[in-house]
Order: structure tokens, then sequence, then C-alpha cells
């Protein structure tokens, strides 16, 4: 989707005959949506999501200790419910 989009802008900039004035004005507005906190938290949170919905290591989730020091630790699927 990404994708797309960089081309449509690509092809309306590359295509416009607004001229350099509005290639400035669209890149600008590029740099400033690319550089913003907002964004770069938002790309870092989809890596993330998206990277734990491919994985295939199972997910552990501690189970009660054994003792002080050690601690159980059981694929996702294999949990039963209590």
């Amino acid at each position: 989707m990404l994708r797309l989009i960089i081309g449509i802008a690509a092809g309306y900039v590359l295509g416009s005959k607004a001229g350099r004035a509005r290639y400035e004005q669209i890149s600008a507005s590029a740099r400033a949506v690319a550089g913003s906190p907002v964004t770069r938290k938002l790309v870092q949170v989809s890596r993330q999501r998206l990277s734990d919905k491919l994985s295939t290591q199972p997910k552990l989730e501690p189970m009660e200790p054994l003792d002080e020091r050690t601690t159980v630790l059981v694929p996702h699927d294999q949990l039963r419910r209590r």
C-alpha cells in the first residue's frame, strides 16, 4: 500500500505542470511526515506487531515458580486454562 502511495506521489510530481515550487512543497511535506516522531512510533509498533504475528517461536509465559530462583516457561498454546 505504501509503495502504491509513493508511486502515485512520484507520478504526480514528475507529471505535474505546477513545476518546481509544487515539487518542493510536496517534498517538504513528505519529509515532515517521515521525520515525525508519531510516524516513527507507528512504524516501529507496526513492525513489532507484524514480527510477532509472523514469528515461528512459541510465546512463553511465566508459570508458578518452583523455588525462589526458578521459573518454568511453556508455549502459549500448551497453557492450561484455569
